[in-house]
């Protein structure tokens, strides 16, 4: 079988597997988890087969035309280099561990088959747009999971948070689509195709009119996509959604699709200097920010969506000093251990009975509970603050690196501003994100918080899972480092001594200084009591998170008692918590500036509509219906009153002849 065909059949197996999970879902429910898992692990395989025979060199092109258009054809094609290669085998595992791990997880959901054949979907639609040679072929997929991540976003619908949560995804993604739109129509216009290797091609030759334009346009749709700011706020709240939706959205699909979409095109942003400089800016903005709103959250899952969108600027900040291998570097590992990261919250919510707002100041001592989400999640933790040797130092190192390599002169890809402002934002966000890793560590398992009921002992394969991705968190970046240059256009990756010093020293400074922040905010703060529960032994961790969503607990369901005072980010961002916390108060901003503005539009068009135009048309109608009744009136249906008329009318009629003739 050849590559192009292995490739064809890496995103139609889930897809076929998502048709057949609708289809049979009902009718056959014993086929959901098999149709689930199979046809994901089936593309996985070819995945990595297609990735062992790319190999690194040249790319797989191949293309057919899918209909005659008259002006620029759309074609199915496949451009198949190194950086998709290892993309697509991202997705394909971590799909495949989110699937495992549902099976567990939402074992007695009512909807697991349609929320199976939904991941799927998801799934199929990012290897097309890993896959995809043609940017508006790669825009089908980029919608797809766009409609998917709503529907699973708000999974929990009975819920008002998980319907807004999956509304605002939505329409905040779609606001950045519209330009992103835009961008591809005009940037085939400019260059006769939709091809991505013609595209390059056109850029190369310096054929294009308005690299700049086209550039912001198309950065507009990545930062709704991938969450970065100011179009991000909607990733915090697709929290309600169930916890390996945000596995899967945050690890490998898309959010992930934005990077990727400007690593492909990265020479067409390099031919625009502002819009390296418009990326730099936005990938600080989002890298410091974000670590600073994670320090302050107090659900568990929304300081993971934070980090999420800082690391996500990590690699956009990669992107915005020309190295495109070590932003794809950053991708791989930080889906490995994002994604563990999630599935093992997933693990506590389950232990500690609470919903997808999870309040690590009410969790208590849950190490003991679950050792298998504590060991794995201290693995996550470590390589998310880029602790040597785990994974993720040796790709924030290379980021680091890049962006240091441009401050010294070195290419001619970016413009120094922006490799400093990178590297100092990269080195800032290093402490914060050190500092909120360790934080999540302390309160969840080493917190004093309220004693949560035992739902006993999580599903064997949810531990295993969280096992199968530990390694990839522990040993990736170790490896890939000097296995990856290969693949990456012969990228080097290897870590510089300068910004490895400085990286690790401000990330155990961030470690240190937060643990004795907690060590002195404990010593400082009595005991809480403790109240009384309830235990709900035979609950699944899926009925757990719907039910207290649905209860609107802020933790532990029917818990009475009040959260652990000992939160050291409270004492470390001082003033700054509350406005951290509230994520820098972006959403009342928007409100105010585009929500409430659009909603007096609307009522003044209304008032227009009902008071101004259907009095008019009232008005129209009215003349007549007062003809119609007085015509009405006359009908009386009497003979007597008929004739006198008639009469009546006789005399009229010869007055008025006499009058006429005498006149005459």
């Amino acid at each position: 079988m050849t590559t192009t065909t292995l490739a064809v059949l890496v995103p139609l197996l889930p897809f076929l597997g998502a048709v057949a999970g609708l289809l049979l879902g009902r009718t056959a429910p014993g086929f959901v988890r098999p149709l689930a898992v199979l046809p994901t692990l089936a593309a996985l395989v070819l995945a990595v087969l297609v990735a062992s025979r790319q190999g690194g060199g040249q790319a797989v092109d191949a293309a057919t035309e899918l209909t005659p258009t008259g002006s620029v054809p759309i074609e199915l094609a496949l451009h198949i280099d190194g950086f998709a290669a290892l993309v697509a085998v991202l997705v394909g595992c971590v799909a495949t561990c989110v699937q495992l791990y549902s099976t567990g997880y939402l074992r007695d959901d009512p909807r697991y088959p349609s929320y199976a054949a939904l991941v799927s979907l998801f799934t199929s639609a990012m290897f097309l747009v890993v896959y995809s040679g043609d940017l508006m072929v790669l825009l089908v997929g980029w919608e797809i999971m766009g409609i998917c991540s709503y529907f699973l976003v708000g999974h929990y619908w009975e819920t008002p948070e998980a319907r807004a949560a999956s509304l605002k995804a939505f329409l905040v993604t779609k606001l950045g689509d519209v330009p992103f739109l835009i961008g591809l129509l005009a940037l085939a216009t400019e260059t006769g195709s939709f091809r991505i290797t013609r595209i390059l091609g056109a850029v190369a030759s310096g054929s294009l009119d308005h690299p700049t334009l086209i550039a912001l346009l198309l950065l507009a749709g990545v930062a709704g996509k991938s969450a970065q700011f100011p179009l991000h706020t909607w990733l915090p709240d697709a929290m309600a959604g169930p916890t390996p939706v945000s596995a899967l959205i945050h690890a490998a699909t898309m959010v992930a699709a934005g990077v990727y979409f400007i690593a492909r095109l990265l020479p067409l942003f390099e031919a625009s200097r502002a819009a390296m400089t418009v990326l730099a800016v936005m990938a600080a903005v989002t890298m410091v920010g974000s670590a600073l709103a994670a320090l302050a959250q107090d659900d568990i899952k929304r300081v993971l969506a934070y980090s999420t969108i800082g690391q996500l600027g990590y690699m956009t900040g990669a992107l915005a000093v020309g190295d495109r291998g070590a932003a794809v570097f950053h991708l791989l590992t930080h889906g490995a251990f994002k994604a563990l990261l999630f599935l093992a919250a997933g693990v506590i919510i389950h232990a500690a009975g609470t919903n997808s707002l999870a309040a690590m100041s009410r969790m208590r001592d849950l190490r003991t509970r679950v050792p298998d989400a504590y060991w794995t999640m201290t693995v996550a933790l470590l390589a998310l603050a880029a602790i040597p040797p785990f994974s993720g130092f040796f790709s924030k190192e290379a980021v680091l690196g890049a962006a240091e390599h441009v401050t010294t002169g070195h290419t001619e890809h970016a413009p120094g501003a922006a490799g400093w402002t990178v590297l100092i934002a990269g080195l800032i966000t290093a402490l914060l994100t050190a500092a909120y890793a360790t934080r999540l560590w302390l309160l969840a398992f080493r917190g004093r918080g309220a004693e949560a009921p035992d739902h006993g002992r999580q599903p064997v394969v949810m531990n295993a899972v969280l096992w199968m991705l530990a390694l990839p968190s522990l040993a990736l970046g170790g490896l890939a480092f000097r296995l990856l240059p290969d693949w990456f256009d012969g990228t080097d990756l290897t870590p510089t001594l300068t910004t490895s010093v400085l990286g690790t020293g401000v990330a155990l400074i961030g470690g240190i200084v937060t643990y004795a922040a907690w060590r002195h905010t404990t010593a400082l703060t009595a005991r809480v009591p403790l109240g009384a529960v309830a235990a709900h032994p035979e609950a699944d961790a899926g009925q757990v998170e719907a039910e207290a969503i649905a209860s609107h607990e802020p933790a532990y369901g029917n818990v009475a008692s009040a959260p652990d005072p000992a939160d050291p980010g409270r004492l470390l961002l001082g003033p700054l918590h509350r406005h951290a916390a509230d994520g820098f108060h972006l959403d009342a901003l928007y409100e105010a500036l585009f929500v409430r503005p659009v909603q007096a539009g609307a009522s003044l068009v209304r008032f227009l509509d009902r008071e101004v135009v259907d009095t008019y048309v009232r008005g129209a109608g009215a003349l007549p219906r007062w003809l119609g009744a007085a015509v009405r009136r006359a009908q009386t249906g009497n003979v007597q009153t008929y004739v006198s008329a008639l009469l009546a009318g006789t005399v009229v009629l010869a007055v008025a002849t006499v009058l006429v003739a005498t006149g005459a």
